[in-house]
């Protein structure tokens, strides 16, 4: 995968999960990384990692539902690098439980990050790219983005709004720019310990165990993407176990 190489790359929610796998897997690609999350000390691990395996990383502490933060990530990038290439909003909140629970709080912690925090990094990179003349946005959505399942009202409501979002904005993005929503489903990764409501981290976290893909699977996916020669727009993945109705 040549065509990452040299690739300057911010990725939001990079300090595990998806976003962990999808850095490593593009370091070594030879891509250059600016990650950005909440939890400051693990992206400084993952900086590190990459760094002694010879690939190139910065981080910041960035909270996706402050702008100012997705700003930051990518003014990091243009200071580090002097351009970003791509924009990988993975960044995403889960607490899922059935609606007649009324974690009125939850439900705002992923309208606030899931939709408000693509939206800020759009607004911090549209402008970056449309004046470099090309650049790339790859959201991570979820298969709930289809298939609506008991607890998962809000969540699910929260990814078909990003669907909707990233469709449009492939719309209005021109020939220059590229745009890919990809949709993962049961991935191995702390999803399920979000959900307060104890039946159902105990059942999604049993599935989980039973069926769920590595993140990497995910990171590959969102690869092969940034891979394709700049003609060519794949805009949307979705990657599910193969056991998963």
């Amino acid at each position: 995968m040549a065509e990452n190489n040299g690739k300057v790359v911010a990725i939001t929610g990079a300090s595990s999960g998806i976003g962990e796998a999808t850095a490593l897997l593009l370091a070594r690609q030879g891509a250059r990384l600016v990650l950005g999350a909440r939890r400051e000390e693990r992206l400084a691990d993952l900086v590190a990692r990459i760094e002694d395996a010879g690939g190139t990383a910065v981080h910041t502490r960035t909270d996706v539902t402050r702008r100012e933060d997705l700003h930051a990530l990518v003014a990091l990038a243009r200071e580090r690098f002097g351009r970003l290439d791509v924009l990988v909003g993975n960044a995403g909140a889960g607490p899922i439980s059935p609606l007649d629970d009324l974690r009125v709080d939850e439900w705002d912690e992923m309208v606030d990050v899931n939709v408000k925090g693509v939206l800020h990094g759009i607004a911090a990179a549209l402008p970056v790219f449309r004046e470099q003349g090309s650049g790339h946005f790859v959201t991570t959505a979820s298969t709930a983005a289809f298939t609506v399942a008991p607890g998962m009202a809000v969540y699910a409501g929260t990814k078909v709004a990003v669907r909707a979002i990233c469709e449009g904005l492939r719309q209005e993005a021109g020939p220059f720019l590229r745009v890919t929503t990809v949709f993962p489903g049961f991935v191995h990764t702390g999803f399920a310990e979000a959900s307060s409501n104890d039946d159902l981290r105990a059942r999604i976290s049993g599935l989980r165990d039973e069926i769920a893909i590595p993140p990497e699977s995910i990171a590959r996916a969102v690869a092969f993407a940034l891979e394709q020669p700049a003609g060519v727009d794949v805009n949307e993945v979705v990657v599910r176990p193969t056991a998963q109705s």
